[in-house]
């Protein structure tokens, strides 16, 4: 069975496939470009969303595993904004530096530097077998001050519980260990091998 991931976004693209031994192939390989309506009210119903719409647009194929990733930083200060908003928290077409500086903005206007937030990561796996979903968490603090490169979104100023790097300072096997979408996919893992298996 093909594995397709349910994402256009490239950094999520590239973790799956550094944490998947299979080969992903990304929708837009077998589809083409596609805009799905994520109109969830919580990571779970969005990962759902955007994996039974590929799954249902590839007809409903037996060869096809479907994957999703619906992720995003909370921040307790902010009544937990952004959630399931992360990817346009400064508009629709917003950038990840846009959000990551509306977020800046945001807690710096509560008047401190350094607050509480954590990371939420929902693996949605659709095929002929039926729906599944799995959950992963990274906590931490962030930061007002960006620091480092690596990585993409809100990793500049988020500094994981334990460390005193931010995301975008860890190298990637640090990260790779200790991230919400590895600790997702670890429980997704097991699903997506008996499903490969025909064993469900």
């Amino acid at each position: 069975m093909k594995i397709v991931l349910a994402t256009t976004n490239k950094g999520k693209l590239r973790e799956f496939n550094e944490m998947c031994k299979d080969e992903v192939i990304p929708f837009r390989d077998i589809l083409g470009d596609l805009e799905i309506i994520e109109n969830g009210k919580s990571f779970q119903e969005n990962a759902l969303i955007k994996a039974k719409t590929i799954f249902d647009k590839l007809g409903g194929d037996d060869e096809y595993i479907v994957i999703s990733d619906d992720s995003g930083i909370s921040v307790p200060l902010l009544g937990g904004e952004p959630d399931i908003y992360s990817a346009r928290y400064a508009g629709v077409n917003a950038t990840d530096k846009d959000n990551l500086f509306k977020l800046v903005d945001n807690i710096k206007a509560k008047g401190v530097d350094r607050t509480l937030a954590y990371y939420t990561a929902s693996i949605a796996i659709v095929s002929k077998y039926g729906e599944y979903s799995v959950h992963g968490w990274m906590y931490g603090d962030v930061i007002t001050t960006p620091r480092g490169d690596n990585g993409f979104g809100y990793d500049p100023i988020f500094i994981p519980q334990g460390y005193n790097k931010t995301l975008g300072e860890l190298e990637n096997s640090i990260k790779k260990s200790i991230s919400h979408r590895s600790k997702a996919l670890k429980l997704a893992k097991p699903i997506i091998k008996l499903l490969n298996r025909n064993i469900f």
